[in-house]
């Protein structure tokens, strides 16, 4: 079992804070637009070193998204920011029709996503957008684990030509993936080997998956890992060649069990290779007010539920 190391707990929205430090130095055409939340999306830097590519649209999300659009006509390539809730829930209309629709090179990026956003609630919280965003013909949809993929996706994106959503947190997580790992948009990453279940996760739940993974391997589990950062486009290839072994998967998220990255793999194995599956996820509800930690206990985001995940599909082969 391959082991994967904490190099110190970081909040992915700092990834995405330090991946736009960096492009503002690098590519002149990369523009940032905020939503009243230059701290909260770490725009701070670029703001700071590049102040005539900034702009603050104030709480007008859905005027954000029309100046983004507007300025990819220019050959800018505009990254949008704000929470989660806003970029999508808020703004999908304008997102549909003057960025999917229009094919715009307008780059979303969505922090505070999930219950992690903890105690705002579930007025804040958001637990639908990657179901949203997915379901947008030609809409690239990412859900980073940690700082250091956060940062890498960010570069990527700016080489990336066409719509994306961005999702990323708040809380401080567990920094483990190498920092000079290539982000490949649409390329899963295979993170342990094994030949009992398959564990796909995303976003927030990696980590924890890798925790499970150890737990199953002390019950003589063999729990193949894999971190799909790229929803949409999925990659299918890896997950029907691990299942190929395993012939059975659990899929993680911080997300509504319905319209995520679970319903995306039972679509893959449906129509490829019919196999039991189950799913880690929100059971179709809102969120609450707690601590990220309390809220992912309670509805059962954590690598316990993985496990239990795990032993109930296994008996299901």
């Amino acid at each position: 079992m391959k082991k994967y190391t904490n190099t110190g707990s970081k909040d992915t929205r700092s990834g995405f804070g330090a991946g736009m430090t960096e492009l503002g130095q690098k590519n002149e055409n990369v523009v940032a637009l905020c939503a009243d939340l230059i701290g909260s999306l770490k725009f701070d830097d670029f703001k700071k070193n590049h102040p005539e590519r900034f702009f603050q649209i104030g709480i007008a999300e859905a005027n954000m998204i029309g100046i983004a659009a507007g300025l990819t006509i220019g050959g800018k390539i505009p990254f949008t920011g704000t929470f989660a809730n806003f970029s999508t829930g808020r703004v999908y209309d304008q997102i549909r029709q003057s960025v999917a629709y229009s094919d715009k090179n307008v780059k979303i990026c969505a922090s505070h996503a999930g219950l992690t956003l903890g105690e705002d609630g579930a007025t804040h919280q958001i637990l639908e957008d990657i179901g949203l965003m997915k379901m947008l013909p030609g809409m690239t949809v990412i859900n980073t684990c940690d700082y250091n993929q956060t940062k890498a996706a960010t570069l990527a994106l700016a080489d990336h030509h066409g719509p994306a959503y961005l999702r990323f947190g708040r809380p401080v997580v567990p920094n483990f993936t190498p920092a000079d790992e290539p982000f490949v948009i649409g390329k899963a990453i295979s993170l342990n080997e094994g030949t009992d279940v398959t564990i796909v996760a995303t976003g927030h739940l990696v980590w924890e998956a890798l925790i499970a993974a150890e737990a199953l391997e002390a019950k003589g589990i063999s729990a193949e890992v894999i971190n799909i950062h790229t929803i949409k486009p999925l990659d299918e290839e890896a997950i029907l060649k691990s299942l190929a072994k395993t012939k059975c998967v659990v899929t993680a998220e911080e997300h509504n069990i319905l319209g995520g990255l679970g319903e995306s793999v039972s679509r893959v194995l449906a129509l490829n290779n019919p196999a039991p599956q189950e799913f880690v996820a929100v059971n179709d509800s809102f969120g609450e007010s707690g601590t990220p930690e309390q809220l992912m206990d309670k509805y059962k985001l954590n690598n316990q539920a993985i496990v239990e995940a795990v032993e109930r599909v296994i008996k299901r082969k």
